[in-house]
Parts: structure tokens; C-alpha cells; sequence
């Protein structure tokens, strides 16, 4: 009897533990919207992976075309400078596409309502980003800041919202970092990229989105 309990003793502690390496998993993943999020995880999160050196002889997989790489390079040139009302609608597609290949953070960063002045709770979370694109591993890359907003409301209020927001962002980080306006690319989607469309209203739609397009190393050549 006593080993049956010993037994259910074991069982029950090792569900608690599993549960508890769950819920510990889960945090780390939402801490990337969270209002705390740091400096190092932003940093993180926009580093690319470094580029493993080819080896002769040996085959590492299929290579990214050379030519896609250069049309990318000159499309992301053209946005460079360019003011967030300027992008035309196939402009904006073109970033959300090469964006999905590109190291990124979303930011639950709020407004106050119905405006484009980032919220005192947020100003923790858009201070980290400043610190993390002046640290050397990022600073001098081209950056988007691409704003979102969650379904309520016509299409062309959000967009407008969308954009401003995004443009908020862009000059406080300019004006508290120093940060160069050309490697910050402003974008609106409004409501028409939601993050999670089974709730077109949760707050997890109302976020900015920054986007690394490019390394330092080419960005402004």
C-alpha cells in the first residue's frame, strides 16, 4: 500500500514539474510582447544567425540566389528615406514578404486612445528598443517599424492610425537615441495583416512589428 502511495506521490510531483517547465516555456515566448521586455532580448530577437563559412567538397544545402539577394538589396535602397505615406499598397506587400525571412520582435507597445502618443506604461518597452538598435551588434542596419491595429473600425481610419503610430515610434527613437532616420522604415498594415484573426479584436493585434531588412554591413552603401 505504502509503495502504491509512493508511487502516486512520484506521479503527482513529476505533473507539477511538468506543468510548471510548460508554463516557464510559455512566458519566454510571450515575453517578446510583453510591456518588460528588455534590451538583450530585443537584440537577440533582431541579430541574424550567423553565416556558416561554405566548406569545399561538402554540401550544405540549397543556397539563396544571388540575384533574389541583389533585387532585395535594391528594393529595400528605394524604401530607405521614404516617408510612410509615400509606399504605395505593392510597396507595402513587398516588405511584409521580405520581412517574413528577416530576424523580428513584435512589441505590444499602446497609445493613448483614438491617437498616436505612445502610452507612459509603453515607454519602458519603445526606451529598450532605442538601447537595442544603438548597440553595436545592430546599429547602422535598416530597420522597419511596422504598425498594426486590431479589426474595429473602418479599413482607411486604421491605416491612417497604423501609420501614425509607426511614425511615433520612428521619431522618438530618432530624437532620444540619435538614431538615423534613413535606417528606419516606416509602415502601416491597419487591420489587414491580424495577428491572430480567430480575434480580430484581442490586443495582441494592436502591436509595432520591428523588422531587421539588412546588416550594417551593406545597409548604407
Amino acid at each position: 500500500m505504502s509503495k502504491i502511495s509512493g508511487r502516486r506521490n512520484l506521479s503527482t510531483i513529476l505533473s507539477i514539474m511538468t506543468i510548471g517547465v510548460t508554463l516557464s516555456v510559455g512566458l519566454g515566448t510571450a515575453l517578446a510582447g510583453d510591456d518588460n521586455v528588455t534590451e538583450d532580448q530585443i537584440v537577440r530577437a533582431l541579430t541574424p544567425p550567423p553565416q556558416k563559412p561554405l566548406t569545399r567538397g561538402l554540401s550544405v544545402g540549397p543556397q539563396a540566389d544571388p540575384a533574389a539577394i541583389a533585387a532585395e538589396g535594391r528594393f529595400v535602397r528605394t524604401i530607405r528615406n521614404r516617408t510612410t505615406r509615400s509606399l504605395s499598397s505593392g510597396e507595402r506587400e513587398e516588405i511584409a514578404t521580405i520581412a517574413q525571412t528577416k530576424p523580428n520582435i513584435d512589441l505590444e507597445i499602446n497609445f493613448d486612445y483614438n491617437s498616436a502618443d505612445i502610452s507612459a506604461k509603453s515607454l519602458p518597452s519603445v526606451q529598450a528598443l532605442g538601447r537595442a538598435l544603438s548597440n553595436p551588434d545592430l546599429k547602422g542596419s535598416t530597420f522597419i517599424v511596422a504598425g498594426y491595429t486590431d479589426a474595429a473600425g473602418g479599413e482607411a481610419y486604421n491605416q491612417d492610425l497604423s501609420e501614425r503610430r509607426a511614425d511615433a515610434i520612428k521619431h522618438y527613437l530618432a530624437d532620444k537615441f540619435g538614431i538615423a532616420g534613413s535606417d528606419l522604415v516606416t509602415v502601416g498594415y491597419g487591420k489587414t495583416k491580424l495577428k491572430d484573426p480567430s480575434q480580430p479584436l484581442a490586443e495582441v493585434n494592436r502591436r509595432v512589428q520591428v523588422v531587421n531588412m539588412q546588416s550594417k554591413e551593406t545597409a548604407s552603401k
